[in-house]
């Protein structure tokens, strides 16, 4: 009895020892962990293949450089940049150190510091076009002295060519040798019914024109210009001449499709199968003037002595003051805003009216003229303008 109550008390005793050996474990990690956070981030520095690790409290990438002591050259570039806010627990930091690097373009040669690693970058950085067709490399320099850099960017250009595919002109580039070889540079396989306008042996050389077409029926879609609309507002407080754009139009775009027919190369049938408008053009607003040029009456005078002065006979006085009251109020200047019509008899426009259309006389006689050839005399004139308002 008393070898069991032994072994029971010795069991209890290990499990009590395991269980505080496990709880020191974990309190002793928990302070190793929080002594590591508080140390500062892990900075992971990559320079010309040397690689630096620290622990740093900086707050941006630049200040954590400094604190390892490292100098950064204006020209140098840094992944992530200098000005970077520190906020995660770890960093990768590349420098890419600037050298001197020799660009040969053909004849022209260019010497630049920069610290960009491919040919893109680099040409990117200088501000020179690389098309895709052409090719760019870099190459340890034979001759430093010569070169004045170590590394060598050499640009090998395609040939230019002018290509009309399908109806569709322009400027190409390809480094191929041969018209064989730019078609398959450039992924076209040639259908049984395509032609082409030279042999397929044909050299690339500068400025070669290469044409292929399809020949018999085919679609084709393009773009065109859909033109837009002119709205004129006339404005009579300017002279006739005058004319300002108050909204500048912009032209449209439309896709068409057109069925066409080539034979021998040459376009002999076209139809419009479908048309889709892709941009509404805008319409254009202008202002033009419609003041006569003429000054205006300064002449005085009342409604009675321009009518006697008039070719309106005096029986017709009653309708001649009733319609020119109703249109211009019997001032000689008076000039409609919306149309431009002017003087007393509100002639539109007003060049129709012989001499100066402010003078009332040059007025009146002209207002006479017109209503006599249109209806016949003033009676008629008078009825048609109490049915209508406007004569």
């Amino acid at each position: 009895m008393k070898r069991l109550l032994r072994k029971a008390t010795t069991i209890i005793g290990v499990s009590v020892i395991a269980v505080g050996l496990l709880v020191c474990s974990l309190l002793s990690f928990n302070q190793t962990a929080g002594a590591t956070n508080q140390s500062g981030r892990l900075i992971t520095i990559h320079d010309r293949g040397d690689e630096k690790v620290l622990l740093s409290n900086a707050a941006t990438i630049g200040d954590a450089l400094k604190d390892a002591g490292i100098v950064i050259d204006n020209r140098d570039a840094v992944e992530p940049k200098a000005d970077v806010k520190l906020v995660a627990s770890e960093y990768q930091i590349n420098i890419y150190r600037a050298r001197p690097v020799l660009i040969i373009d053909g004849a022209t040669r260019q010497k630049i510091v920069t610290p960009y690693q491919t040919p893109e970058q680099i040409l990117k950085d200088v501000g020179t076009t690389l098309y895709p067709e052409d090719k760019a490399k870099i190459t340890q320099s034979e001759n430093i002295l010569v070169d004045g850099a170590g590394l060598l960017l050499t640009i090998d250009r395609a040939t230019v060519f002018n290509f009309n595919l399908y109806g569709n002109r322009t400027e190409a580039r390809t480094q191929g040798a041969t018209v064989a070889d730019m078609l398959r540079a450039k992924g076209l396989e040639l259908d049984a019914s395509d032609r082409v306008s030279v042999p397929l042996t044909t050299p690339i050389t500068p400025g070669l024109e290469v044409r292929v077409w399809r020949e018999g029926k085919q679609t084709v879609t393009v773009q065109e210009p859909v033109q837009f609309d002119t709205e004129q507002i006339r404005d009579a407080d300017h002279e006739i001449g005058y004319k300002a754009v108050q909204t500048a139009g912009q032209v449209g775009q439309r896709n068409v499709t057109y069925e066409i027919e080539i034979q021998d190369g040459v376009e002999v049938n076209r139809k419009e199968i479908v048309s889709l408008v892709t941009t509404e053009p805008l319409k254009q607003i202008e202002i033009i003037g419609v003041k006569p040029k003429t000054l205006p009456y300064t002449g005085g005078g009342t409604k009675s002595e321009w009518l006697g002065a008039s070719n309106i006979a005096e029986s017709d006085w009653g309708y001649a003051d009733f319609m020119v009251g109703r249109e211009s109020g019997w001032n000689p200047n008076s000039v409609n805003k919306s149309s431009g019509a002017c003087g007393l008899a509100q002639a539109l426009p007003c060049s129709k009216v012989p001499g100066n259309p402010y003078n009332p006389i040059d007025s009146l006689n002209w207002m006479n003229s017109y209503v006599n050839g249109r209806y016949g005399g003033w009676a008629n004139a008078y009825a048609f303008w109490n049915a209508h308002h406007w004569y």
